[in-house]
């Protein structure tokens, strides 16, 4: 599920990093990794599984030329790839991904750490990661010119990007490069770019038609950025991408929002990953044994309110355009349409993951978004899924059963990744409210124009609003009176604080 990219600069001490810390105890999210933990972690970083622990790589595939492509700040490299042309036409691809079993002994000290925290979180502050970072930011991590344990897909297309085979094995690899997006989409869009990084666009390009075609829908979703204003700093604005709500700083510490648009490399990225989960799936689907990423349709009003949004942010969306045309339609550099793409996260709210052995194949088995089956597989240093999936996939393709401990985890396994999410969403939320009582903290009383986007069921005269600018949804109470929902509204600011409690902003009529 794609969510809100948060990030914020700024003093250890100024409000929003304070109200942060406190955030992390009052969700107890998990904190340090406990001594046995790192004790087990210590010992297999120097020496991953022994190969007759039920261990081993098939063979050594140091010899493929695989590259990174991150963020610049990333540690946990949990994938690789190498994209070429095929004698006979169409593309291969090679994607290694991180082999995290190498370094867990099931039912193991770490192995249980790893089930308790199900998935890496992420404030905008910084990340509570899914194993110690000795694991996910070294021993495990495809770092350039390291020998790593891996799993590497090889997937064989055609000339218009569609999947002909797909494989996958245990093995060693030894990745050459890391670049981050800017730098890759410096290079490709100079023409400099290596073969095997120009194929990047191409093959994402041709991805991309095929999800048009099938139905798919990928949100570019932007990362907004809070940058600190403080009283005593002559520091100048951030630049980048679009910005709203900045304000003179006067003398107390503000905020103001810059969204940052993602790069088409990006998004050809993504298209990389979705291939491997889609044919992951296929695999477990024909064996009859896998775990299925299986979001819901919309929820009921979801849609609605979205249109609601965009009329709030003046984004014209006539009723006959479906909702991926909308999407499709929007620039992540233009600010009002960054904020529409934020809000388009909720749609997928509620989605889950579904088991299934013995041939009991799942009903429905298609990923709403992606209109295919799909699994999550391509990021086992930040979601525990991913483990499991990778080890169905292997036996898979040797036709065997999965190994007993998968067996055993896996009709669990959905209900655990289920209570991930909803921490995850939780936190997500609160932050999201913390970012928004951030933007007004120091405009207390002053009127706004918005629109209601939700109203109580049993109580129309308490919603939600959303600002015209900045782009804010925030709870309004109506003192008794039913709010008009659908309409545009004045209101007046009466609580933004990011330590008041789960109110944080509050509006009110005007």
């Amino acid at each position: 599920m794609p969510r809100r990219h948060l990030h914020t600069t700024g003093a250890a001490e100024a409000p929003l990093r304070a109200a942060l810390g406190v955030l992390r105890t009052v969700l107890d999210v998990p904190g340090a990794f406990p001594p046995a933990v790192r004790a087990e972690t210590e010992r297999t970083a120097r020496a991953p599984r022994p190969p007759g622990d039920g261990w081993a790589p098939d063979r050594d595939d140091t010899a493929v030329e695989l590259f990174t492509i991150d963020s610049p700040g990333a540690a946990d490299l949990d994938r690789a790839m190498r994209l070429a042309r095929r004698a006979g036409g169409g593309f291969r691809v090679h994607y290694a991904i991180a082999d995290v079993t190498a370094f867990i002994t099931p039912g193991g000290a770490l192995d249980a750490e790893a089930h308790r925290r199900v998935q890496t979180l992420y404030f905008p502050d910084g990340s509570v990661p899914l194993y110690p970072p000795l694991l996910s930011e070294v021993a495990a991590s495809l770092r350039p010119d390291r020998t790593r344990p891996a799993l590497l897909w090889q997937l064989d297309l055609d000339a218009e990007g569609r999947t002909v085979s797909a494989e996958v094995r245990r093995t060693l690899v030894r990745s050459r490069t890391r670049l981050d997006h800017a730098g890759a989409q410096r290079e490709i869009d100079a023409g400099t770019a290596p073969e095997s990084l120009a194929l990047l666009k191409e093959i994402g390009l041709l991805r991309e038609r095929l999800e048009r075609e099938r139905g798919g829908i990928s949100l570019r979703v932007p990362e907004l950025e809070i940058v600190e204003h403080r009283p005593d700093s002559g520091a100048g604005q951030a630049g980048g991408g679009g910005s709203e709500g900045g304000r003179s700083r006067g003398s107390r510490t503000s905020y103001e929002a810059v969204y940052h648009a993602p790069l088409p490399v990006e998004g050809w990225s993504a298209q990389i990953s979705l291939l491997i989960g889609m044919a992951a799936a296929q695999l477990m689907l024909t064996a009859g044994t896998g775990i299925l990423r299986t979001p819901p349709g919309a929820p009921d009003g979801t849609v609605g309110r979205l249109r609601r949004s965009a009329k709030a942010l003046g984004i014209d969306w006539p009723h006959h355009v479906a909702y991926d045309e909308i999407v499709r339609s929007l620039d992540p550099r233009d600010a009002r349409h960054a904020a529409f793409l934020q809000e388009c996260t909720e749609l997928l709210r509620g989605a889950g993951y579904t088991a299934f052995t013995g041939g009991r194949l799942p009903k429905p088995a298609v990923h709403a978004a992606v209109a295919a089956p799909y699994t999550h597989c391509t990021a086992p240093l930040r979601r525990l899924v991913d483990r499991y999936a990778g080890e169905i996939c292997l036996s898979a393709v040797a036709g065997q059963d999965p190994p007993e401990w998968v067996l055993e985890a896996l009709d669990g396994l959905p209900k655990e990744l289920a209570e991930g999410a909803e921490r995850a969403h939780a936190v997500e939320h609160e932050c999201v409210d913390l970012v928004a009582a951030a933007l007004l903290s120091d405009r207390g009383g002053e009127i706004f124009d918005g629109y209601v986007i939700d109203v109580r069921e049993h109580d129309p005269s308490v919603g939600t609003i959303h600002l015209e600018d900045p782009a804010v949804i925030a709870p309004i109470a109506g003192g008794g009176t039913p709010l008009p929902l659908g309409e545009r509204l004045r209101v007046r600011l009466t609580r933004s604080d990011p330590g008041s409690g789960p109110a944080k902003v509050l509006f009110a009529p005007a």
